[in-house]
């Protein structure tokens, strides 16, 4: 099209120098006003345009001295102007593509009950422990007073099982003493009674001898009685000594027998401090048996202590309180509602913890590092936040994305990927809490 253009300003021109200039012509000729068919010598058209040009302008600028002031300002201003963008081109790095993000926390019930209270409405501000929401406390409270009064119980038991422990031990002491003390005795009894039985063989023996005897001068007394050779009174005293001896015998016989049942009851006696010895000495399993059913009773008291604390603990979960500071929102509960454990109820957004994630393109992070100044610009309310980067993400976003990209298979085509970058806000930038998670920002690092 310039071509054309320049075409069409050569025709022109030279439409204009082959036009026939009208001359004067002297006296005497023919005709006066004639045309001549000459072209007028002179230099080339284009260049005389230029000069003629460059004149008007000079002329121009001559005639108007601010002007050539205003041009020399603008282009000034101009060549300011792309350097101070190349500058911000070259020290600033840029993205749409980011958002602020926050906590968002759920606030979920821990027990199943009726909701008796609700305190808030979506939207409204809370303070850290404030009551959300109440739940009907009636049945907790009575398992409370249940799992209380079965702890006393248990603690009784447990002081009862403690206080056996010492009483068994003194008990099975004095057992084992008592049962050696009637060994002892069950010997020197078997002793005496031995000692008795050689006393009473020894006065059977002494009766038996004189009964002999007796007997021998009995049998002589009946020859010389029968013979009249003594009188019928000796022979009267020698049977009544006869008789003596033998009733004498069987004295005799009867105190051994009665010693020798005195030994059989020593050794009986005897035995019976023995088995007592040895049930006295099982006085370490009995302890242990104590002591177990103490420690069971102590385990007993430590269980029904667990059972009164979960109750007193889901007495507690009744009432909801709010974790943080921040706004309600996203509320689904009603009074009246049934809930169940792990239902959640509503959410609270701390608002005084926020921070902005970017999705810078990895042809952005060649100069980017932690700690570098930022300004945020938000587009709900058109002012900037001062922040620093805090993190750039370990991968990119399209690797944590549920399908991620797998570029071994199928056709390849390369795509600048975004790494998310973590910034957050100097202290004190969001005091007025005015950021909420989700608002579209534009953040601008500081690279050099």
């Amino acid at each position: 099209m310039a071509r054309n253009s320049q075409l069409a300003q050569d025709q022109e021109l030279r439409t204009e120098v082959e036009q026939p200039v009208r001359t004067a012509e002297p006296d005497g000729a023919p005709e006066r006003g004639r045309v001549s068919q000459e072209p007028a010598p002179g230099p080339r058209p284009t260049r005389d345009r230029d000069l003629s040009r460059r004149q008007r302008a000079g002329n121009y600028f001559r005639e108007h001295p601010r002007a050539r002031l205003v041009v020399l300002v603008v282009a000034a201003l101009l060549i300011a102007g792309g350097v101070y963008l190349w500058i911000q081109h070259i020290t600033w790095v840029s993205t749409d593509d980011a958002q602020v993000q926050g906590h968002i926390m759920p606030i979920s019930a821990r027990i199943n009950g009726n909701i008796q209270q609700v305190n808030v409405q979506e939207g409204q501000r809370v303070k850290a422990g404030e009551v959300l929401v109440t739940i009907d406390r009636t049945d907790y409270a009575v398992a409370l007073a249940r799992a209380q009064a079965d702890l006393q119980d248990a603690e009784a038991q447990g002081r009862a099982a403690k206080t056996n422990v010492p009483i068994t031990s003194i008990s099975t002491s004095s057992q084992v003493s008592s049962a050696q003390a009637d060994i002892d005795n069950a010997r020197a009894g078997i002793d005496a009674a031995q000692k008795q039985v050689e006393a009473a063989q020894a006065k059977l023996n002494e009766a038996q001898a004189n009964a002999a005897k007796n007997n021998g001068d009995l049998e002589r007394y009946k020859q010389l009685v029968a013979k009249e050779e003594i009188s019928r009174q000796q022979y009267d005293q020698a049977v009544a000594a006869a008789q003596v001896g033998q009733a004498g015998v069987e004295s005799a016989r009867a105190n051994l027998a009665a010693a020798q049942q005195q030994v059989i009851q020593a050794r009986s006696r005897l035995q019976q401090a023995q088995a007592g010895l040895a049930n006295a000495q099982t006085a370490p399993q009995q302890m242990s048996v104590i002591q177990a059913r103490a420690a069971s009773a102590t385990a007993t008291v430590a269980k029904q202590q667990a059972i009164v604390k979960q109750a007193q603990l889901n007495l507690d979960y009744t009432v909801i309180k709010s974790p943080v500071d921040g706004i309600v929102g996203r509320k689904s509960v009603e009074v009246g509602q049934n809930v169940q454990p792990g239902q959640e109820l509503l959410t609270v957004v701390p608002l005084n913890d926020v921070w902005v994630i970017a999705n810078f393109k990895e042809t952005q992070l060649k100069d980017m590092r932690p700690g570098q100044p930022v300004k945020i610009s938000v587009d709900a309310y058109g002012r900037d936040y001062k922040g620093h980067v805090d993190a750039i993400g370990g991968a990119t976003g399209a690797m944590y994305s549920l399908l991620p990209p797998e570029n071994a298979t199928g056709n390849y085509v390369k795509v600048v990927q975004r790494v998310p970058v973590r910034i957050v806000l100097q202290q004190g930038e969001n005091q007025d809490e005015l950021l909420r998670p989700g608002l579209s920002v534009v953040p601008k690092v500081k690279v050099r």
